[in-house]
């Protein structure tokens, strides 16, 4: 049974003093970002240090914040395997885990000198790296999950593998019901919350003159920047004077799903009204600027993140129909946003539409929303409900 929690759960009395974090990348996707809001919000009686696996701008702002951080380094090649090749059984395969043998005898030769209470691993390839050294060790092993463990968002064979290892950590985390029901019975939601710094002040004006419409994420074929530069097309023919601006980097290797986009931009010949704006670390500026907030994932989504710091911003949202999404925009207060069918530009134009013909409307839904956004997602929830579950943790270490 999945145990969700909804308010602030008080932290439990344990022997937990020392968490150390293990994130295989040290880019700043949607997981690290929350990473560097829950740190902090474990509290100050929690001693915690980051291995990570790779060097980064994860580490820079870790260190910001006066987080410890070890980089435990995992060859480029093996850190860069996508999910589709971890998960085919083959000879190559076999090559490639011989090859974690050193990278695996590091990380618990550290964990042994670190001798922390509990382990937290906050991705997939770490999860599946850190079974190992958190057995050698006798560390308890949290998964803090991100991803839908689930065929229509993971290869089949990569499920597989990642529920047959799920039996080994002391307790699981999820980020969404919708994560959780793709795992064991047993987990716990933790919503990820956002920080008091990323809160603005409540808008007192509809749609501009001279609106804009963004989407922001990586560059990915799951976050949808096709559909959305097919579904500015449409809004363009009946508000020619809308920018849309696409805010993210390309990460994880979708160069060539990039260059689809920016193709598909020229095919619709609306490169004059669509920015390719890059990675931008402070995403806030940018939402500001907003006169809708577009979530265009044509897949289930296990959370998103973006949706609620568009939302305590006051941005009007349309957004797809599927995974975490709902849940965010679900609330006895009424509409908090647009939803629409996963994959379907047509339905998203539609719905960007709505919003830019009767901004009062919009408005109004985005009020809704960034109240109860404030109640339900600040990190202080999130953070005691996963000190609680770290505490919990830490009374029962796994036997070496």
């Amino acid at each position: 049974m999945t145990t969700v929690h909804s308010q602030p759960v008080a932290p439990t009395p344990s022997r937990l003093q020392r968490l150390v974090v293990l994130d295989h990348s040290a880019e700043l996707g949607g997981a690290e970002l929350a990473q560097l809001r829950l740190i902090p919000a474990l509290g100050p009686d929690i001693e915690t240090q980051v291995v990570l696996f790779s060097d980064g701008r994860l580490r820079t702002e870790l260190e910001a914040i006066r987080v410890p951080v070890d980089v435990v380094e995992l060859d480029r090649d093996l850190s860069d395997i996508d999910r589709h090749r971890v998960a085919r059984m083959s000879w190559e395969n076999l090559i490639w885990a011989l090859r974690l043998v050193p990278f695996l005898y590091r990380l618990t030769s550290r964990l042994r000198q670190l001798r922390p209470d509990v382990i937290l691993t906050t991705s997939l390839k770490a999860d599946l790296l850190a079974v190992l050294p958190a057995c050698a060790t006798g560390s308890p092993l949290v998964w803090h999950v991100h991803d839908r463990v689930s065929p229509d968002y993971l290869p089949p064979s990569m499920v597989k593998l990642v529920r047959w290892a799920a039996r080994f950590p002391a307790a699981i985390i999820a980020n969404s019901q919708a994560t959780a029901r793709t795992l064991p019975p047993g987990s716990t939601v933790a919503y990820p919350g956002f920080s008091p710094e990323q809160v603005g002040p409540a808008r007192d004006s509809a749609c501009t003159s001279a609106p804009v419409v963004g989407l922001i994420g990586r560059i990915s074929r799951t976050k949808g920047q096709l559909e959305f530069v097919r579904a500015a097309r449409q809004v363009l023919e009946h508000h020619p004077d809308v920018t849309f601006r696409i805010i993210g980097g390309e990460m994880f290797l979708n160069d060539d799903y990039a260059t689809e986009v920016r193709a598909e931009i020229r095919r619709l010949g609306i490169d004059e009204r669509v920015d390719w704006v890059g990675f931008v670390p402070d995403t806030t500026a940018e939402l500001d600027r907003l006169d809708v907030f577009v979530h265009a994932s044509p897949v289930p989504e296990p959370f998103g993140q973006v949706i609620v710091e568009a939302m305590i911003r006051g941005v009007p949202v349309v957004a797809t129909r599927a995974g975490g999404v709902v849940e965010i925009l679900s609330d006895t207060l009424g509409d908090l946003g647009i939803l629409v069918p996963p994959g379907d530009s047509t339905a998203l134009g539609a719905a960007i539409l709505k919003v830019l013909d009767d901004p009062a409307r919009g408005a109004e839904m985005a009020a809704r929303a960034r109240a109860s956004a404030l109640t339900r997602f600040p990190i202080a929830h999130t953070g005691a409900i996963v000190s609680s579950v770290l505490s919990r943790a830490a009374r029962h270490p796994r036997p070496s």
